[in-house]
């Protein structure tokens, strides 16, 4: 897997994940889901570099101009809630594309720390021969993204994949690393060391669903 990790580099985004990490700034959930965008946003711009484009001629009212455009046939699949706000960054950018839904939750069978991740629900059009970008904003263990890779199974062979993240731990990283084809691309703001024992990211955020949408119902 090829890993782009900003927060490595001294970039804007980092100023966005400082706010969605703080939280005195969580307690606004709107501020909460702008900021996801955001950085759903930057992450787009920088995967853009690496499409596929093509030359195009575009006429101005004193001429013509050639420019290379991106020709990439798209399907983003966001995973929900907190997929929700970081679809959208994406979303902005290359408003032209296909869109599928997953519902991806864990399920604590006996109440403890153990637990399994449940694909309930998946829309989905044709990813076959299509660069499929998955918007996962927490990546804690990798299982939910392990989940909806064989999810997608029955909507085709992707020509490849793009994993959008806000955070990430380490041993996530590592499982997703295994799982997915080595030309996958991560694209995440910040990389966190550890997971606590119910396998949520330490230092990271807290739960992104709820910090965007409220507690979730059962």
């Amino acid at each position: 897997m090829i890993i782009h990790d900003f927060s490595k580099e001294n970039t804007l985004i980092n100023q966005y994940i400082c706010e969605v990490r703080d939280i005195s700034i969580q307690k606004d959930s709107m501020r909460f889901r702008r900021n996801i965008e955001r950085i759903g946003e930057i992450l787009s711009y920088e995967m853009s570099k690496t499409l596929e484009y093509t030359s195009k001629s575009v006429t101005t009212p004193l001429g013509k101009k050639t420019i290379n455009v991106p020709t990439s046939d798209l399907v983003i699949c966001s995973i929900l809630r907190a997929g929700i706000p970081l679809h959208q960054g994406i979303l902005n950018y290359f408003d032209g594309v296909e869109n599928a839904f997953v519902s991806a939750y864990r399920h604590h069978p006996h109440g403890g720390d153990d637990f399994e991740v449940i694909v309930k629900y998946l829309a989905s059009p044709s990813i076959e021969g299509k660069t499929l970008i998955l918007a996962d904003p927490m990546l804690a263990t990798g299982k939910t993204l392990e989940n909806v890779l064989k999810a997608m199974e029955n909507h085709g062979e992707p020509k490849e994949i793009h994993i959008l993240s806000i955070i990430g731990a380490k041993a996530g990283i590592e499982l997703a690393d295994m799982i997915f084809p080595k030309n996958t691309h991560l694209w995440i703001a910040a990389v966190d060391d550890a997971l606590n024992e119910r396998g949520y990211i330490v230092p990271g955020l807290g739960d992104a669903g709820d910090l965007c949408y409220g507690p979730r119902l059962d």
